[in-house]
């Protein structure tokens, strides 16, 4: 006869268990950003790290040491770049908020008229704006400059909390590059004990998809805003480096660099550089197709996934996790997509033989 469940006994130790999860995320809570971002990092560049070991005679502490200084470069380089760029620039950017009031709008082309649909409309706005005089301009633009340095102000407030974060990602990463393998089988263990094998399966396919979206969507980014800086560095537009930073992020949203190239052009043909406009202009078009060609190549590297489920994965990340949301949105949905693929994959009757589903997500996860 079997003895009857203790259902207060079970229930109470559900809660009791379900409290210290809880309590535990809460004390590690300031620790948690840093740990994803450190996670992330060392995931996406372990190959790295295993390449740079072998070439150090198999030394993993240098290997360790070298990463690490490969992180912080990464980091500070640009920031001092950008900060320095601001500063050597103060007084042009103070000189351009002084400059609206002297400036005077031309009428509109009569070719904007003649636009399909919105010719009109545009024309009609160009010309108000052109009709209204600097005064004007300057009392509708003051609002949202207001707002623009209030939103700096709170940026460079928050910077000090920034560098802590970064800090602590460069330690947690330093960690879990010198003990990475036990890392791993840790985590092996507790899924397998969770999920069994499909458990195990789901983890490689979160590693590889984070790999997927570093090589392609990270990589394809940094190589669009690079070629893209270069661009307006040779073609003499102020604030290069900060415009560098700011076409990564847009590449990195699947924006793209051609709103800040664009602007970029229009900046030069404004100031009568109509050659370098024309020249900025075709070398933005052939900067922004390089996603097209370049994204696929570099995802497929990494994990077998469909560009669309990836490029979902990555804005709808971003729009919930924020920017820890481009890594964590993709593997969310490859290992919901490829469990729900392998669930899907048994046979309708109960009675036959169902496929095996850890072997189908195995076998994906490793082409």
């Amino acid at each position: 006869m079997n003895p009857q469940p203790n259902l207060p006994r079970t229930v109470l130790g559900v809660l009791f268990i379900g409290g210290l999860i809880a309590a535990s995320f809460w004390i590690l809570r300031p620790f948690l950003p840093a740990t994803i971002w450190a996670t992330t990092i060392v995931v996406a560049t372990w190959p790295l790290m295993l390449r740079v070991q072998a070439w150090l005679w198999g030394r993993r502490s240098l290997a360790v040491l070298v990463m690490t200084l490969l992180l912080l470069v990464v980091f500070f380089v640009p920031l001092l770049i950008a900060i320095d760029s601001i500063v050597q620039n103060a007084e042009v950017i103070s000189g351009w908020g002084k400059s609206l009031a002297s400036v005077a709008i031309p009428s509109p082309p009569d070719w904007v008229g003649r636009v399909p649909l919105v010719g009109r409309k545009v024309a009609a706005a160009w010309q108000q704006f052109a009709a209204s005089g600097p005064e004007e301009l300057t009392s509708r633009i003051a609002p949202y400059q207001q707002q623009a340095t209030r939103w700096m102000l709170a940026q460079i407030g928050g910077a000090g909390v920034r560098v802590v974060e970064f800090v602590l990602t460069v330690i947690v990463a330093a960690v879990l590059y010198s003990s990475g393998e036990n890392a791993t089988a840790a985590v092996r263990r507790f899924a397998r004990r969770l999920a069994g094998p499909q458990g195990d399966a789901a983890v490689t396919l979160a590693g590889q998809a984070i790999r997927g979206v570093a090589l392609g969507v990270v990589v394809t980014a940094l190589v669009q805003s690079v070629l893209g800086g270069i661009g307006v560095a040779i073609a003499g537009v102020p604030f290069a480096v900060v415009l560098t930073a700011i076409m990564f992020l847009l590449s990195i949203v699947q924006i793209g660099p051609l709103p800040v190239l664009l602007i970029c052009v229009g900046w030069l043909y404004w100031n009568g550089e109509t050659g370098w406009a024309i020249a900025l202009l075709v070398w933005s078009v052939l900067v922004d197709r390089i996603n097209t060609v370049l994204l696929p190549i570099l995802v497929r590297r990494g994990v077998d996934l469909s560009l669309v489920l990836v490029f979902v994965g990555v804005v709808g990340g971003l729009i919930a996790f924020g920017l820890i949301g481009i890594f964590v949105g993709p593997v969310v949905l490859a290992v919901s997509y490829k469990l729900l693929g392998a669930w899907a994959s048994h046979e309708a009757d109960g009675d036959a033989k169902p496929v095996d589903a850890p072997g189908v997500i195995a076998a994906n996860a490793e082409s």
